[in-house]
Formats: structure tokens, C-alpha cells, sequence
């Protein structure tokens, strides 16, 4: 009994405490990570079979899946639609003050736009970046461990993009572990 106590919590320990997309590790295989996204309800695009389609946060979106050597390190969620100026402003926003209410993740800052501010003019004129980054807190709470283990490992950030005059949300949920860290160089 004592020697199958000692193997469970060896594994567990072993577990790293990675971003999580809807409850997903990201982690593992593209392959894998596609089909665990496919059961809960998303599909692969008529284009392409490795951009997965469906509904996020009440916004119809693409996902891609990046990977380095072969493990998911990172989700991309890009709003599928096109926004103009002031809905992406609202959205933006509405995006910030989710994360920041949420109980899952640390905020970095108060990253909402102030009211009345000229994205377009400020992305073309002075090369302004909108973007916020939040750290998912550990699956055991423990934030001592947490803050010692490096929690930009467990990073969820978003951005505007802009194409044209008009604008999207792309948000990343990042997998630090298993990110190049040069090692191919």
C-alpha cells in the first residue's frame, strides 16, 4: 500500500502544471491536441485540416495549433470575423476585464483602452501594439510555488491585428515548457 502511494504521488510530481485551453494541457501531439478540441465541438476547416473552426467565449473563431519538436506549445484563437474600430475597442476591453475577474488567472496590469483613443491612427502613426497578458494560476493554488517555478511558463495573452482597415482578436495560450529555448541552434 505505502509503495503504490509513493508511485502515485511520484507521478503526479513528475506532472508538469502547464496552460490549459478549455481545460486542455497544452501539451502533447498536434494530433492529439486536434482531436481533443474536436470532441468538445470544434471542426476542421473546409481549407485546411489542421485549422480547427467553432465557437469560443461567444465568438465564432480559428484555432491553429503551433508545436515545436513535435509537443503543442502554443493555441492560437483568432476571431474569424472582421471587426471595425470601435467593436474592437469594445471587445478588447470586454476581453481585459473578463480576464481580470476571473479566479484563473493573475493580471499584469490594467490593459484596457482609454475611451476616446484613435486605434487606427495609433497603430499606423506611432506603431502602438494593443495586447495584455495574464498568467494561469497554478492547478494547486499554491502562488509561492507558483512565483518560484517561473509563471511566465503558463501565459495567455491577446492582441489586436488589423488587415486593412480592419481588426481582429488573436489570443495565445502558451505552453512555456515547451517553447524553443534555442536548443536547436
Amino acid at each position: 500500500m505505502m509503495l503504490a502511494c509513493i508511485c502515485a504521488f511520484t507521478a503526479h510530481a513528475q506532472e508538469k502544471d502547464v496552460t490549459r485551453f478549455l481545460g486542455i494541457p497544452v501539451d502533447g501531439s498536434k494530433s492529439a491536441m486536434i482531436q481533443k478540441l474536436k470532441e468538445k465541438g470544434f471542426r476542421s476547416s473546409a481549407e485546411d485540416s489542421g485549422i480547427l473552426e467553432g465557437e469560443f467565449n461567444g465568438t465564432k473563431v480559428n484555432i491553429h495549433i503551433v508545436t515545436n519538436n513535435g509537443k503543442v506549445y502554443r493555441i492560437v484563437v483568432f476571431d474569424k470575423n472582421m471587426s471595425n474600430e470601435t467593436q474592437i475597442k469594445i471587445r478588447f476591453n470586454l476581453l481585459c476585464r473578463q480576464f481580470e475577474n476571473s479566479l484563473k488567472y493573475l493580471s499584469t496590469g490594467d490593459w484596457t483602452i482609454p475611451e476616446g483613443e484613435d486605434i487606427g491612427y495609433e497603430t499606423v502613426v506611432h506603431k502602438k501594439r494593443y495586447q495584455a497578458a495574464f498568467y494561469q494560476r497554478p492547478q494547486n493554488s499554491d502562488l509561492t510555488a507558483f512565483a518560484n517555478s517561473g509563471y511566465q511558463n503558463k501565459s495567455v495573452w491577446f492582441m489586436i491585428a488589423e488587415h486593412l482597415g480592419k481588426y481582429h482578436i488573436a489570443l495565445f495560450y502558451d505552453n512555456g515548457y515547451n517553447q524553443a529555448n534555442g536548443e536547436d541552434l
